[in-house]
Parts: structure tokens; C-alpha cells; sequence
């Protein structure tokens, strides 16, 4: 299955395409994790990318494009994939469509996360991510010290700069008019399915495999 999700920062989309990649045994593909591997190897599209990553504005559409269709030409796309983040805006949506044409694909679903701003600033406000093992995890903002290392491995716990409130705000702002309209456009083709992404992971959860394999129990 070739599968996009869509929703604002902190709507657990990472989370939930992992769950739903494990199960389909098909590649989660990140812009996130792509743009950050761009950058840390310092190519050309990361050095652009990070300009924008920092500022919390959106990444250009021509070097999103570039590092997703390039990721998607790999072998273990041959049985599907989840696009996590990308695409952004109705542009990049058009760009992927004409991609997949050309290779002879399409996309069969588009899940679309529905969170309340109030709830992803909490969210993002708790996130965390360890500096050893890179897992992402949510702590309360006010405690320092030893409750703020990794569960996993004890590392210590970094706040991601894109995860500070006026950064956030910012970014739902972009979401809201730049990535919000992607909705009627995949609603047209009649592609999308919304998910309410409130309440517990576990519950998310089944929602999610309601939408996709609605012959899943879990």
C-alpha cells in the first residue's frame, strides 16, 4: 500500500506510521528524518533545508520534492510505502502524483490527523529526544535533572528548537494555510479519510487500522 499521512506538528503521525509500517512491513519515509540526514551529511538540498528547518518556516517545494521522489526510487518502496510529512502543499501533491505516474504508481489512501492546536503546544511543549538513542519521548517541561533522562538508555534528554511555543504557533500557522488545503484536494480524488488523533496512543491506534484495514482487530 502507498500511504500519506497529513496532519499539524504533533499530531503523532511518526508514532502511528510506524505501527501501521510494522504491520504493512513497508518503509516509513520521514521528510523529517530525510531533511536531517541531508543535513547532517551537508549536502546542497540539506544546507538549503536547514534555513528554513530552524526558523520553523516550511522547506521549499522544490527540495522536498527532490529528496522524497529520490528516497521513493529506492528498492524497498516496491511494496509501498508511508509518506510521513510529505506532501505539504497542493504543489508538492501534483509533484508526487506526476512521480508516481511515472512509475507507474499511485497512491490508495491518505489519512488526515486532526488534533487541537491547544493540545499539540502541550504536546510539543513535553517532547524531548535523546541525544544517545535519538528516541523521542515526552517529559514535564519543569523537571530538570535525572527525571529528564532518556527511559531507554539513560542519555540525556534535548529539547528540538522547532519545538519551542512561538516556533510551534508558527508552524501551525503554515500548516493552516499552506498545508490545510491539501484536504479538499485529496478529498476530491476521494483519497482521504480523517482521524481523529486525540486520546491515548493505543486508541489512535485502532483508529488508524479501522481506516486502513478495517478487517483488523487489535
Amino acid at each position: 500500500m502507498r500511504i500519506v499521512l497529513i496532519g499539524p506538528p504533533g499530531a503523532g503521525k511518526g508514532t502511528q506510521a510506524r505501527f501501521l509500517a510494522e504491520r504493512l512491513s513497508i518503509p516509513v519515509i520521514s521528510t523529517g528524518d530525510l531533511f536531517r540526514a541531508h543535513v547532517a551529511e551537508g549536502t546542497t538540498l540539506g544546507r538549503r533545508a536547514r534555513e528554513y528547518m530552524d526558523t520553523g518556516a516550511l522547506v521549499p517545494d522544490e527540495v522536498t520534492t527532490a529528496m522524497t521522489t529520490s528516497r521513493l526510487a529506492e528498492k524497498d518502496t516496491s511494496s509501498g510505502f508511508i509518506l510521513d510529512g510529505f506532501p505539504r502543499t497542493v504543489r508538492q501533491a501534483e509533484l508526487l502524483h506526476q512521480a508516481l505516474v511515472e512509475q507507474g504508481t499511485a497512491l490508495d489512501q491518505v489519512l488526515a490527523f486532526h488534533v487541537p492546536d491547544d493540545q499539540i503546544i502541550r504536546r510539543l511543549a513535553s517532547r524531548r529526544i535523546c541525544g544517545d538513542c535519538r528516541l523521542t519521548q515526552r517529559t514535564d517541561p519543569a523537571d530538570s535533572g535525572e527525571e529528564n533522562a532518556c527511559q531507554a538508555c539513560g542519555g540525556s534528554l534535548q529539547r528540538r528548537d522547532d519545538d519551542r511555543e512561538e516556533t510551534v504557533r508558527k508552524r501551525l500557522a503554515l500548516y493552516t494555510e499552506q498545508t490545510a488545503p491539501l484536504l479538499d484536494w485529496y478529498a476530491s480524488r476521494w483519497l482521504l479519510t480523517r482521524v481523529t488523533a486525540t486520546g491515548l496512543i493505543e486508541e489512535v491506534t485502532r483508529r488508524v487500522f479501522a481506516a486502513v484495514l478495517p478487517s483488523t482487530v487489535i
